[in-house]
């Protein structure tokens, strides 16, 4: 085999095995979340996150630059750091958070993953641009059901134990809420 196949042969492989590596991370992110291990998901988000859900509107074809709302220009369902997030967890686990008082039965599907740009950080670390869709059920009381479908825009880092989302900006594919409540993570 010729050196120039041989070395586009070895770029594939490494670009499959690190497509491979981002949706184990992403599997195992949903299978925390769906088991209510909120300590572990927070684990594998860098403590400098950005985490970002802005909000969906309703535009012309001409407008389409317009559909979701500009991140700390316009209003957003999340817009949150390291620091909310765990005061978000801190009040699932008091037990009085009305709208998971009782829990909520929750799966998170994560598909269509794809890397969009990998480089080096200004640490030395791998640092991946990595797009998904995912698609969210929730489950509460008898028949309270809410379905979250969207895409994600992820910075992820590679460090020792594995990557950590720097930053997770979330589009939902409806511009209005249909569940009776945001309690989930994405």
């Amino acid at each position: 085999m010729s050196t120039v196949l041989q070395q586009d042969a070895e770029a594939q492989l490494a670009a499959l095995l690190l497509l491979k590596s981002v949706e184990q991370f992403y599997y195992q992110q949903s299978d925390m979340l769906d088991a209510r291990d909120y300590e572990g998901w927070l684990a594998t988000l860098d403590e400098r996150i950005r985490y970002w859900m802005p909000l969906a509107r309703n535009v012309q074809s001409r407008s389409l630059a317009e559909e979701y709302t500009r991140p700390q220009q316009d209003a957003a369902w999340f817009d949150e750091g390291m620091e909310t997030l765990r005061l978000r967890v801190e009040q699932f686990r008091t037990g009085m958070h009305w709208a998971e008082e009782p829990v909520s039965r929750v799966s998170h599907l994560v598909t269509n993953v794809r890397i969009v740009e990998t480089r080096e950080d200004g640490e030395g670390r791998r640092r991946v641009q990595a797009r998904s869709r995912f698609l969210v059920y929730q489950n509460r009381l008898e028949t309270e059901t809410a379905l979250f479908v969207g895409k994600r825009d992820d910075t992820l880092i590679e460090t020792a134990g594995g990557w950590k989302v720097r930053q997770r900006s979330i589009f939902l594919d409806q511009s209005v809420l249909l569940g009776k409540a945001l309690t989930v993570f994405f």
